[in-house]
């Protein structure tokens, strides 16, 4: 395998259907190389979640995942609103999500209890009014 295998995927922001394409897509290629099913779980779930925040709470964004011998990187970035407070929205079940997102069946607030169970590294760098970049490890 090359040193490091690079993803890049557009998150569009307008359209909950295609929410998750970029995960499905980067699940398929980590399935292709044979990488072990519960790495693959982890990643897919992390991936999901920050993708739907980004549709949900941002109107899109992008992510890039960088595949090596050691770990897999996942960064999402967005020009969203940005997050106020990154230890209360860490927080299972704290949801900023209008009603018409829960109703979708979104918005439950697990995102980043998620992201955070399923990686080794998570990082929030994010300033409100500007935008949020999500870093996520997953050791290999």
């Amino acid at each position: 395998m090359p040193d490091t295998l690079k993803f890049h995927f557009d998150i569009d922001g307008s359209d909950f259907s295609s929410a998750g394409a970029a995960s499905v897509m980067v699940k398929k290629k980590l399935r292709q190389l044979a990488y072990d099913p519960e790495i693959i779980r982890k990643v897919s779930i992390a991936m999901y979640e920050g993708e739907i925040n980004m549709v949900i709470h941002a109107n899109g964004g992008t992510a890039d995942v960088e595949v090596s011998d050691e770990e897999i990187v996942i960064i999402l970035s967005d020009k969203g609103p940005g997050i106020p407070n990154v230890e209360l929205a860490m927080q299972a079940g704290y949801s900023t999500a209008h009603d018409n997102i829960r109703n979708l069946g979104f918005g439950a607030g697990m995102g980043f209890p998620n992201m955070k169970k399923y990686t080794d590294y998570l990082n929030v760098d994010t300033v409100v009014g500007e935008g949020t970049t999500i870093t996520m490890k997953v050791k290999l």
